[in-house]
């Protein structure tokens, strides 16, 4: 029974994935459940699809993917942050419009013949190929988006429960959007390179969401979100491993089954 539990751990492939996952984990479970409660969730999803273009050069450059993945979120930042002041056609239709054309032109040149064998990596991420200074990257953004939800606590819980007190005691929730979005963009570029561009958005707002649905309070929110983030990336580990499926889907869908197995449980509707 202990070697069933060791046995997808034992190498140095695996402690290094498991590594992976617990800091992706403990970082995106918490952020997630803020993401959820201010409705930036169509954000997230735009900014890690609008981010192809960037991780398809990377590749076809042989650079590394993290540094594609920062190139095309900053550039797809600033395209959906313009495409956001657009009221003509609303908002929400041009950002639509801009990640379309981001992920389009991704795609396109995705399938250009000089484009090696990444694609899946690129698309569905592989945590088993973690190397040592991904995790230390991984490590170094992860503790510096804690670091930042920590020190925006008290105003993103006031901002997030009671905008018009907020504002009273100088709080500006917008601005509070705009730092949701910044730790947002440095989480995904934390994430893509283990569950890829098309499966990020699942371990960034499932567990998140499913936390606020079974916890009272934002704290306790915030603790069960990380819980579970890990425990789909653990349990998506394990299923990769026995089951012999890939790893970056296996982790997505262990985390959209926290969200399910939530909506079973009445909603319990968090409190600061």
């Amino acid at each position: 029974m202990l070697d069933a539990l060791t046995d997808p751990f034992a190498g140095e492939i695996g402690m290094r994935a498991l590594a992976e996952v617990a800091l992706l984990g403990l970082v995106c479970g918490p952020l997630g459940a803020w993401i959820v409660l201010y409705r930036q969730s169509y954000a997230a999803e735009s900014l890690a699809h609008a981010a192809l273009p960037g991780l398809v050069l990377a590749s076809l450059a042989g650079a590394p993917l993290l540094v594609g993945a920062a190139g095309g979120l900053g550039v797809a930042a600033v395209a959906i942050g313009l495409a956001g002041r657009e009221r003509r056609v609303g908002s929400d239709t041009a950002i639509a419009v801009v990640v379309t054309t981001l992920f389009g032109l991704g795609v396109m040149l995705a399938l250009r013949p000089e484009v090696p064998a990444r694609l899946g990596e690129i698309l569905f991420g592989d945590p088993l190929s973690v190397s040592g200074a991904d995790l230390a990257a991984t490590a170094v953004l992860a503790l510096a988006v804690l670091a930042a939800l920590g020190a925006f606590h008290r105003s993103l819980s006031l901002a997030g429960f009671d905008p018009q007190a907020a504002r009273s005691l100088g709080v500006r929730p917008e601005r509070l959007e705009l730092v949701l979005l910044v730790l947002l963009a440095a989480a995904t570029l934390v994430a893509v390179g283990a569950l890829g561009n098309l499966l990020v958005v699942a371990i960034l707002l499932a567990p998140g969401a499913a936390s606020l649905r079974l916890a009272r309070g934002m704290g306790p929110s915030l603790a069960l979100a990380a819980c579970l983030a890990v425990a789909a990336g653990v349990a998506g580990l394990y299923a990769s491993y026995y089951l012999e499926l890939a790893a970056g889907a296996s982790i997505a869908l262990a985390a959209v089954a926290t969200f399910a197995l939530a909506s079973l449980v009445p909603a319990l509707r968090p409190r600061a």
